[in-house]
């Protein structure tokens, strides 16, 4: 084949060529521009806005506490001679209970003799009071035997013949036998050791025999009719608080759990009891105090409760007051700038929140936010007011609908 016949078939195919890609884009469909509204709307979940009356919970940790704490101790040294058997670790015991007796047989003696010397500082008195008599007799001559009949002594004189001083001294020393008797039957009553409360025993020191001093360390017992648990809250929320002004009263409710030690679910129910009047020098928040009553769940009531141990540390909920005509939202849903994330007539709307007051779960909107209003829950990449929304399910066919 010549050189020219080849150059040739070579145009002809090069000319086919574009002749076939030229009729192909001729005839390529344009694309359509209906619906493109609808196709780049951003598909979004929503949540519908609720206003109302709502009780938050403020959600704390605190260290249970007993009310009543005390470090038993003698106020008169002796011997141990009876120990209850209760009063050991873990032991209960109830209120005046006898837990140790001391050696009394010293005491009775001292007793005995502080009586005897009453006896005599009071036949001591009969007698003074028998010269009494004769020196009035006395008075009464001399008087007689004066010139004019008035009496020639003076006053000092006077009260010297009526033995007045003698009758003061023996009243005095029978004042004295009297608080002797009376100090010494005290410490007779202080050799026995009783509980000054129902108590659960935490440490015992002593047993019989053991030879104690005045201010020894018997033991330790706290009362078992309530436990305090001190709490740590925010200044601020404090005055969504509710504490009692006096003792018949009862603070805002609490829930009390141990997520660590309880099954889940099991709780114990406590109240607001007072208010520490200075911050946790550390964390500068304020102290609150949560009573538990019966807090090792004696009664029958509490049969299958939780107890409290004294030291854990506890998750606090507590029940705040009531807030009025507010809107309450997913703290989730509190978007930079305390903003939240709208849709109203398929647009995005970024609006600016009043917040009363969070808690762990909700925020409380004051204004910001209507009943009935669609808060947008989809984390967006893109941001402004203005642009398209879209939801799902039969929402969105409603909008298109519309």
């Amino acid at each position: 084949m010549s050189n020219k016949k080849l150059i040739l078939i070579c145009l002809a195919i090069l000319v086919g060529g574009i002749l076939v890609t030229t009729l192909i884009f001729s005839t390529e469909p344009e694309a359509q521009q209906e619906g493109a509204t609808i196709e780049t709307a951003i598909l979004v979940d929503v949540v519908i806005a609720e206003k109302g009356t709502f009780a938050p919970t403020i959600v704390a940790t605190g260290t249970v506490q007993p009310v009543e704490d005390v470090v038993l101790s003698p106020l008169v040294p002796g011997q141990i001679i009876r120990r209850d058997p209760a009063f050991t670790p873990g032991g209960f015991v109830k209120k005046g209970e006898v837990l140790l007796q001391i050696d009394p047989a010293d005491y009775q003696n001292t007793l005995e003799l502080r009586k005897s010397e009453l006896l005599q500082s009071e036949t001591t008195l009969a007698t003074e009071m028998g010269r009494q008599q004769i020196a009035e007799q006395d008075l009464q001559l001399i008087n007689n035997d004066s010139l004019f009949g008035d009496n020639p002594l003076s006053d000092n004189e006077t009260q010297l013949v009526l033995r007045k001083p003698q009758l003061n001294a023996v009243k005095a020393t029978i004042e004295a036998a009297r608080a002797s008797v009376n100090q010494a039957q005290l410490n007779l009553e202080r050799t026995t050791i009783r509980a000054p409360f129902d108590a659960h025993i935490l440490s015992q020191n002593v047993t019989v025999g053991s030879q104690v001093a005045q201010g020894d360390n018997l033991g330790r017992i706290v009362g078992t009719d309530s436990y305090w648990v001190t709490a740590t809250v925010p200044i601020s929320r404090l005055q969504w608080l509710k504490f009692p002004e006096s003792n018949s009263e009862r603070g805002s409710l609490v829930y009390i759990e141990n997520s660590s030690a309880w099954t889940k679910g099991a709780h114990r129910e406590g109240y607001l009891d007072r208010q520490i009047g200075a911050l946790d020098a550390q964390t500068r928040l304020a102290r609150v105090l949560v009573r538990v009553e019966d807090p090792l769940a004696t009664s029958k009531e509490l049969k299958s409760a939780p107890k409290l141990m004294i030291g854990t540390f506890v998750e606090v909920n507590i029940e705040a007051d009531s807030i009025p005509n507010v809107v309450r939202m997913d703290r989730n849903l509190v978007r930079s700038n305390q903003t939240a994330w709208v849709m109203k007539d398929g647009l995005l709307e970024i609006r600016e929140l009043d917040i009363i007051l969070t808690d762990n779960e909700y925020a409380y909107v004051r204004s910001g936010l209507e009943q009935g209003e669609k808060v947008v829950v989809t984390n967006l990449s893109t941001v402004t007011n203005g642009i398209e929304l879209r939801t799902g399910g039969k929402e969105a066919s409603q909008e298109e609908n519309d």
